[in-house]
């Protein structure tokens, strides 16, 4: 961990964004492809307000996740009432907005992104340009938002959400004011995804428009997917996975042909397993085990 902090904080960031799209693929049934915004508002919100307004990185990032949790209301309110496609591809369409936007506007310097965002100190006192420090503050982050998910999955709301995935219809015919439920689900991912956004433009100190680009939204589908979709710790496993890889080939002479090898996970995934790692281990756990009882 002291050898490697920088690549630990940045697994634990795209494990809490991977587990705020998971809620709402995994758990609601509803894929979105523009998950990348919040991200990206997260991390421009907090890096905006750490170097114009002198912000600790606690409200920094509070205020990054309130910025998303409000992006999320607006893009839910225009598509949680569709479905299917039609729901990814106004989440995409509504996602590139927000991208030319940032590629336009003035304080997220275009292309060359935001720079020199500063760490500060936490609540005043400790200081986060010691990487030792900003890790147990990135770690917290992480457990936080992971501790969310967690109870909103284990909560009657989200045993509503699982009955909205297996079955809408029948969600509607018990009484549920359905579309009132996945709106929040909707604005609780959003608001996962920009204090991960946050928290990421304070680990590097830089803000840029790969967080917003569409690349970043497929990204997270194929770290959810991999995996596990619909399981709790696949999202941080298929995120190990993935950022693991990038380090590893980016560095090498393979770093050009890194899209080709996730699209190639990809495909594999897809093809050979397609509950994700952790799916298929449960999945084996649980016909060992049914084998082990019907043998007793």
């Amino acid at each position: 961990m002291v050898v490697y902090p920088v690549f630990l904080m940045k697994f634990l960031c795209f494990a809490l964004f991977a587990c705020a799209f998971n809620l709402m693929l995994g758990f609601v049934g509803m894929l979105s492809f523009g998950h990348a915004a919040f991200l990206a508002t997260g991390g421009y919100v907090t890096g905006y307000a750490m170097t114009h307004f002198g912000l600790t990185p606690e409200l920094g990032v509070l205020f990054g996740t309130l910025a998303s949790a409000a992006l999320g209301f607006v893009f839910g309110k225009l598509s949680v009432k569709r479905e299917g496609i039609y729901f990814a591809m106004v989440t995409l369409a509504l996602a590139q907005l927000v991208f030319f936007f940032y590629l336009q506007a003035d304080f997220t310097g275009g292309e060359n992104g935001m720079q020199g965002i500063p760490r500060g100190k936490l609540f005043g006192l400790i200081d986060l340009n010691d990487n030792l420090n900003m890790y147990y503050f990135v770690l917290a982050v992480f457990l936080i938002g992971f501790f969310v998910v967690f109870r909103t999955v284990h909560s009657p709301f989200g045993q509503v959400l699982k009955a909205i995935r297996e079955n809408e219809q029948r969600a509607v015919s018990l009484g549920y004011n359905v579309g009132s439920y996945k709106l929040l689900a909707f604005v609780i991912s959003a608001a996962l995804a920009g204090m991960a956004g946050a928290t990421k433009a304070l680990v590097f100190e830089l803000e840029s428009l790969t967080d917003a680009h569409w690349h970043m939204s497929g990204e997270v589908v194929l770290m959810t997917l991999l995996g596990g979709m619909g399981t709790l710790f696949g999202p941080v496993v298929g995120a190990a996975i993935v950022i693991a890889i990038s380090t590893v080939f980016s560095g090498g002479e393979l770093g050009n042909y890194i899209h080709i090898i996730m699209g190639a996970i990809f495909v594999m995934c897809v093809l050979s397993f397609r509950r994700g790692v952790v799916g298929e281990f449960q999945r084996m756990m649980a016909r060992n085990f049914s084998a082990s009882r019907l043998g007793k």
